[in-house]
């Protein structure tokens, strides 16, 4: 990297998105953490990268952010490029807002004055930025107080308006949820969902949570050991997965292994499309909890081992039975409401076949 290379020059691949990275690469003492990633993320979008621990997420983010320095490939803010092989452009100079699980909040500045700490405007318009950006995540009324004073999920809001304030091209967050408690995490979650909508920024955030890159993303980016495994709509990573790895990411799944045969999978519930697999495959049919129905009939019978309310669903462990009763195999039904049937009780159980996946085997059958 060249150090003179601090001027933004244009972008031609990217040109249209307000984040654009292509190509990406890095290693950290010969170990390779991120592998040829491409993403964008476009004017008012939000992005979740998302995937288990040391998958390389946060490094990709703290490349863009430009608090890394970058190895291969390019990045680029509005058609402008801030990081390829001829230089970089400080990351005080791209253009973004940071929010870090930590908040990283001033304790000897009140709250105004730390939003307004990166607001370029000096006098009354910096304060007025601020006061907008506290507005927008409601806590104008606080604007007065020292950082110490506020819960958690204050300060988060805090941080988040200290991002928003300067008006950033890009918004990036990395597990800017992790340190609040599981109540509080959900209700914190829901209002930045809302405050990043009403300011449009385009947004790329970081988290390990699945359920949070569902809850929150117009667009989710699965990651797995540097690459990116899928890209696409929530609905599109839950419901029509890539991978075994992606299916089993979003939620539990049940695995019945098997070999194909005629283009299918043999399974209790009948033969299941192998799509495309060739004959002879091992494969595994993954099936989704949600993806059973249980019922006083259904295509296979099967014995309830235990039963367990969670809430709004309840969790049905079952065996299911074959000739003479002999347990085939154990799966677990995932029900609406409160269906706790008696242990020992016998059941029918019905497939959704659009809960269930088939790809070629990850393990030994």
């Amino acid at each position: 990297m060249t150090p003179a290379a601090t001027v933004p020059h244009t972008a031609d691949p990217v040109s249209d998105t307000a984040l654009g990275l292509t190509a990406v690469s890095h290693a950290y003492g010969g170990h390779r953490v991120v592998r040829d990633v491409s993403l964008s993320v476009q004017e008012g979008e939000i992005v979740c990268l998302v995937g288990p621990s040391g998958c390389g997420k946060s490094t990709l983010l703290r490349l863009a952010a430009g608090l890394e320095v970058l190895q291969a490939g390019a990045i680029a803010i509005g058609g402008a490029i801030m990081a390829d092989p001829r230089g970089a452009v400080p990351p005080e100079r791209r253009g973004i807002g940071l929010v870090f699980q930590d908040f990283a909040l001033f304790p000897h500045l009140t709250v105004l004055n730390n939003v307004g700490f990166g607001v370029a405007a000096s006098g009354d318009l910096r304060r007025r930025q601020a006061l907008e950006a506290l507005d927008q995540v409601g806590m104008v009324p606080f604007a007065d107080v020292y950082p110490h004073t506020l819960s958690g999920g204050q300060q988060q809001r805090v941080a988040l308006a200290r991002a928003l304030a300067p008006r950033p091209r890009v918004l990036l967050l990395d597990e800017p949820f992790s340190g609040l408690d599981a109540r509080l995490r959900h209700k914190v979650r829901d209002d930045t969902l809302h405050v990043l909508k009403r300011s449009a920024t385009a947004t790329l955030l970081v988290t390990h949570d699945p359920e949070e890159a569902l809850f929150l993303a117009d667009r989710v980016a699965l990651m797995c050991e540097g690459r990116l495994e899928q890209v696409g709509a929530p609905v599109d990573l839950y419901c029509r997965p890539a991978s075994a790895f992606a299916a089993r990411f979003f939620g539990e799944v049940n695995r019945l292994p098997g070999i194909v045969a005629n283009g299918a999978v043999a399974t209790p519930f009948g033969a299941i499309d192998a799509g495309g697999l060739a004959d002879g495959t091992p494969a595994e049919v993954l099936i989704r909890p949600e993806g059973l129905a249980l019922a006083t009939s259904g295509t296979v019978s099967a014995r309830v081992d235990a039963a367990r309310l969670l809430g709004r669903t309840s969790l049905v462990h079952l065996s299911v039975l074959g000739r003479g009763q002999r347990a085939l195999c154990h799966l677990h039904a995932q029900i609406p409401g409160p269906y706790l049937p008696a242990e020992g009780a016998t059941v029918g159980v019905s497939l959704d076949p659009r809960q269930a996946f088939v790809f070629a085997a990850s393990e030994p059958i």
